[in-house]
């Protein structure tokens, strides 16, 4: 079994940020912690196990998350922009950095905009990050999706593109 020092991260107790919310939520209207945390806990229903880190000189990480399946698992950091625009590709380059500094087996940026081509393209090249768009956070348990502000309910969901298909 593989184990991680965490004491390397500072890391935030417990909040629970799904709390109070109604079935399609506005989630550029949550306080910046309460998307961390919300984004934490989709991780643990995912089955990780995952922390919040503190919210300054946390080397550009929000929070991580540790798969422990023995051949597929690992480190993953995590970087949530709670946003109205689209998330720079120096966004993602700089999580690419931080994953190479901290061993992690794998990067994850979460935010409730869109990445552009040049964001996708960068990603896809690494092989080890993910790039989750605000189309496609979903909350079991909670609602289907996130509906973002000014969005009508319930909208056709649109294609992904430039995102590799999970096995």
């Amino acid at each position: 079994m593989v184990t991680f020092d965490l004491a390397k991260y500072k890391l935030l107790p417990e909040r629970d940020a799904i709390a109070g919310l109604d079935s399609r939520p506005d989630l550029v209207a949550l306080d910046p912690i309460g998307f961390e945390h919300l984004i934490r806990r989709l991780f643990e229903k995912i089955g990780l196990k995952s922390w919040v880190t503190q919210a300054s000189r946390d080397d550009g990480i929000d929070a991580i998350a540790i798969n422990e399946e023995p051949l597929i698992g690992g480190l993953c950091v995590v970087q949530a922009k709670r946003t109205k625009n689209a998330v720079s590709a120096e966004t993602v380059r700089a999580l690419a950095g931080v994953m190479h500094d901290k061993a992690a087996a794998k990067g994850i940026v979460v935010t409730t905009a869109w990445f552009g081509k040049a964001s996708l393209d960068f990603a896809h090249r690494t092989g080890r990050m993910e790039l989750i768009d605000g189309r496609h956070l979903k909350v079991p348990g909670v609602c289907g999706r996130f509906r973002q502000r000014g969005e009508a309910p319930y909208p056709a969901p649109r294609p992904r593109q430039g995102l590799r298909d999970s096995p």
